[in-house]
Formats: structure tokens, C-alpha cells, sequence
């Protein structure tokens, strides 16, 4: 409906198989999925040329699969199952894995950030601190240390 003030950020973002974040693109929460989607896959197109297929969520519509096949990018909707309760989907998951990484971390999840481009730049911090921490095999935070009298915190 054109007219309704929603408060707040959507975030689009496009990840690898692995849930690892390609491009983000932070917009004001009454920004519809279908801009959003089109304005976000100029970036993985430029940036990440051997990209050549993609999945998208039920909320963008057609005009993005043919922004994208506009692109070389062959963009396919996954539809979600007719079925009640929650049935994790083979494709969406990822996305919503990702989503769930980065919502660890409490600058996203409170979205105190005024500007979208530093929303967009916690992002990319919060998926290099994923990212390290598994290169590393770190599985608890390092604000947490092992004493002889047991843990506690700096």
C-alpha cells in the first residue's frame, strides 16, 4: 500500500553456498523487496562475475528474475512448502542461517546505527568476525577466560 510508514531497515543480502556474505544493500524498511532485489544484484554481478545462478525468496517478484537474467544471473524463487510448521528449506536456509549469525551480534540485532551505510559496514564486520573465528577454531568469545578457579569474565 503507497502511503504506509514502516519504521526501521530491511537488509537484502547475497551470500555463497556457504552463507559467507557477498553484497549487502541496507534500505529503509517501506523500500519493496523487488527494488531492493534489483538495486542489490547490480553488485554480486560486477563484483563476482562466476556468479551464475541464484535464489530468491517468494517476496521478489519478476521483475528481478529478469533484472537478473539481464545480468547473466539465473534467478529462481523458492517457494515454500504447503505444509504447517516450520519445514527448513533446501536453498533458504542459507540465507536464514546467515541472518542468524549476524543477528549474534548486538549492533545488528538493536539496529542502533543512524545511517544505512554504517549498518551495512556492521554487517560486513559482523561475517569477518564469523569468518575469523572459524579460520581459527574459536568457539567461545575472547572476552571469556579460563582461570585455574574457574571462567570469568574481563
Amino acid at each position: 500500500m503507497p502511503g504506509i510508514e514502516i519504521t526501521g531497515r530491511r537488509r537484502h543480502v547475497v551470500t555463497d553456498t556457504l552463507g559467507l556474505v557477498l553484497s549487502v544493500l541496507v534500505t529503509a524498511a517501506n523500500v519493496h523487496d523487488t527494488t531492493g532485489g534489483r538495486l542489490l544484484l547490480d553488485d554480486p554481478a560486477a563484483a563476482h562475475p562466476s556468479v551464475a545462478k541464484g535464489w530468491a525468496d517468494g517476496g521478489y517478484r519478476s521483475s528481478i528474475f529478469n533484472h537478473g537474467a539481464g545480468l547473466g544471473i539465473d534467478v529462481k524463487v523458492v517457494q515454500r512448502s504447503r505444509t504447517k510448521g516450520l519445514e527448513p528449506l533446501p536453498k533458504r536456509w542459507v540465507i536464514e542461517r546467515t541472518f542468524g549469525w549476524l543477528m549474534q551480534h548486538r549492533r545488528l540485532a538493536r539496529d542502533c546505527e543512524a545511517l544505512p551505510q554504517r549498518s551495512r559496514a556492521m554487517i560486513h564486520w559482523a561475517m569477518a568476525n564469523k569468518m575469523s573465528r572459524e579460520l581459527t577454531g574459536e568457539s567461545m568469545p575472547t572476552w571469556r577466560i579460563e582461570t585455574d578457579m574457574g571462567t570469568r569474565t574481563v
